[in-house]
């Protein structure tokens, strides 16, 4: 049972990828939206799942809010040190040294933000496994959740590895190691579940990682192109929805 509607989450990935691949010159809603979207996953889903998960606290301060800055600081302090430059039409230009040599580093960045979507979607098919172990319906209503927002993660999964300048079929490539790992995710969990403390901690280190794509770069390339106001009501249209999914879902 958890496999076959960890099925289910394959084709909702597939579906939000190629949404966002036929969207056409409205790119910058979808960024919009996305950002949106993700911003939801991380308040509504991510954090309150890691803090259940993991309630141990750290001098002062829940262990899985420590992960959720320690992601956000990663991934800052990964682009910092290959200093991105970021053109104003939303185009990157590769960065040349003194010596003539140039790089392209940006395009590493898209791929590791992709392949930490995949990771989540690997934790979403166990989830629905773990679920499915305590007990039909608290599985059911988990996958409910997995599979309405894995949408939204194939959705971010294309997008994001193409805004960093990675190629359509990278992008697409990427999109389908993410749609086919809540099944791999789901199939894992027949042999062994996951201890929750280190789960809680993945997921708030994963919250940390989405929040800062989100407002640091997903945004910013949303509104730069196109400074309107129909970007801006897409990215609470996103919230809204991952608010009405989980609400839904719970």
């Amino acid at each position: 049972m958890p496999v076959l509607i960890a099925a289910c989450a394959f084709a909702m990935t597939l579906v939000g990828g190629v949404v966002a691949q036929h969207i056409g010159d409205r790119r910058h809603l979808v960024l919009g939206l996305a950002a949106g979207l993700m911003l939801g996953v991380v308040g509504f889903d991510l954090l309150p799942e890691a803090l259940e998960t993991q309630p141990r606290v750290v001098f002062g301060v829940p262990a899985a809010l420590l992960m959720f800055v320690a992601g956000f600081l990663a991934l800052h302090i990964i682009e910092r040190s290959v200093a991105i430059h970021r053109a104003h039409e939303g185009e990157y230009a590769p960065h040349a040294h003194g010596h003539g040599h140039a790089h392209d580093p940006v395009k590493g960045i898209g791929i590791t933000a992709a392949a930490a979507l995949v990771g989540h979607s690997v934790m979403d098919g166990f989830a629905i496994g773990a679920a499915f172990q305590a007990g039909s319906t608290v599985g059911i209503v988990v996958a409910i959740a997995v599979v309405a927002h894995d949408f939204a993660d194939g959705f971010n999964t294309y997008t994001i590895t193409r805004m960093y300048g990675n190629g359509q079929r990278r992008a697409q490539l990427l999109l389908g190691a993410d749609a086919i790992a809540p099944v791999a995710g789901a199939a894992v969990t027949l042999a062994f579940t996951i201890p929750s403390g280190a789960l809680g901690l993945y997921l708030g280190f994963f919250a940390g990682f989405l929040l800062y794509l989100a407002t640091s770069d997903i945004l910013p390339e949303a509104h730069s192109p196109h400074p309107s106001s129909s970007t801006l009501l897409c990215t609470v249209a996103g919230t809204g929805i991952m608010w009405l999914v989980i609400g839904l879902a719970d």
